[in-house]
């Protein structure tokens, strides 16, 4: 985990602290030898650097992060939901794996939709019928089969151990906690007792131990991923889906497979730029911005100035309006891709942005 430097610096300097300018710290750059992990939690990235030195290449340590996410990471880290995992050799080759949640069989176009056809306030963010097929067991484990060096168990162990023993809550999962009684987590009864302790609120220093999701990762351990969509686990979220009124059927799981894509490639002033393909939007979007700011000399006109700030909120204003219009899934529809990361397409842009005044919404549409 990157050192971390403290903004204050005390001085008692008698009388004479007046006279001196105040001290600045200047963070430094953490530096290894051999490897680094970064993730959202210092146990999780623990995990990665014992990954690491038992032998275990960066391929191996995400897919152990990702896992221990789910345990000590509970506002993102999950086995429920999905994601992109873009990956670059060191020999140049690159891959990009979709495992992204899919809807399940049963979803309609009208499912989020009343009986007058408007929209049910919050049906496609909050409840079982919000759920899509998870998808992160399988990106993991496909990535790391593919590229890792370490048997699966060995990427599980390290997050089952951490959900059965448990881990001291930090003051901020703490305070996230606390705040997320009046949310939707607090609505059904099984967040409530795992999460909030049915109102007993978890206190920073406190252990937090998980034994039903501990349950889970050992079974991926013992059994392999594919457990998760055919064996005991499918099963009991199969049973939940049906009890709740959820889609999710035990069909949907066992047909779930995370993708191999190849990764969009871009340039940004003679850099190469590598990063994901539909059906995420951010790769597609990223390029279209970085080939509208290409044209402008932005070291010129410095950083954090209030007319760089200016271009790259019009760029970013079209991209974004363009990802509206054409993100989506490749698998049902055609996004188009060339066109829209295309350096012509960018200097058609260019074109469009006044360099002094904010462009009226009204005014940018789809290219």
């Amino acid at each position: 985990m990157p050192t971390r430097f403290s903004p204050l610096v005390l001085m008692i300097l008698l009388g004479v602290a007046g006279c001196l300018a105040p001290a600045r710290s200047v963070p430094q750059p953490a530096r290894a030898a051999h490897g680094m992990v970064a993730s959202a939690s210092g146990l999780a990235s623990r995990v990665g650097v014992g990954v690491l030195k038992r032998g275990g290449n960066a391929v191996d340590a995400a897919a152990a992060v990702g896992l221990a996410l789910a345990v000590v990471y509970p506002q993102a880290g999950n086995l429920g939901g999905g994601g992109f995992l873009l990956i670059r050799l060191a020999d140049g080759r690159a891959d990009a794996i979709d495992y992204r949640e899919a809807a399940p069989a049963r979803a309609t176009r009208t499912m989020y939709l009343d009986g007058a056809g408007n929209v049910i306030k919050n049906a496609s963010l909050v409840g079982y019928r919000a759920v899509g097929v998870p998808g992160t067991v399988a990106g993991l484990a496909l990535a790391q089969r593919r590229y890792g060096r370490l048997p699966w168990r060995a990427v599980v162990e390290p997050a089952r151990r951490l959900a059965a023993r448990g881990f001291v809550v930090s003051p901020a999962l703490a305070a996230s906690l606390q705040r997320a009684a009046p949310t939707p987590l607090g609505r059904f009864a099984a967040s409530r007792r795992v999460f909030l302790r049915d109102g007993r609120r978890y206190r920073a220093g406190e252990v937090f131990r998980q034994p039903e999701l501990a349950a889970t990762l050992r079974r991926l351990e013992r059994y392999g991923p594919r457990e998760f969509y055919a064996g005991r686990t499918a099963r009991l979220i199969a049973r939940d889906m049906r009890a709740h009124g959820g889609l999710i059927t035990r069909a949907d799981l066992r047909r779930y497979r995370a993708v191999e894509r190849a990764p969009l490639r871009g340039t940004y002033r003679g850099y190469g730029v590598l990063t994901m393909p539909p059906p995420s939007s951010g790769g597609v979007a990223l390029l279209e911005m970085l080939n509208i700011l290409e044209r402008y000399d932005l070291r010129r006109l410095g950083d954090r100035t209030v007319r760089t700030d200016h271009l790259q909120v019009e760029a970013m204003r079209r991209a974004f309006a363009d990802r509206a219009a054409f993100g989506g899934d490749p698998d049902f529809v055609r996004v188009p891709v060339r066109g829209l990361t295309s350096k012509a397409y960018a200097a058609r842009l260019v074109g469009t942005i006044d360099p002094d005044r904010a462009t009226s919404s009204r005014q940018i549409g789809a290219g």
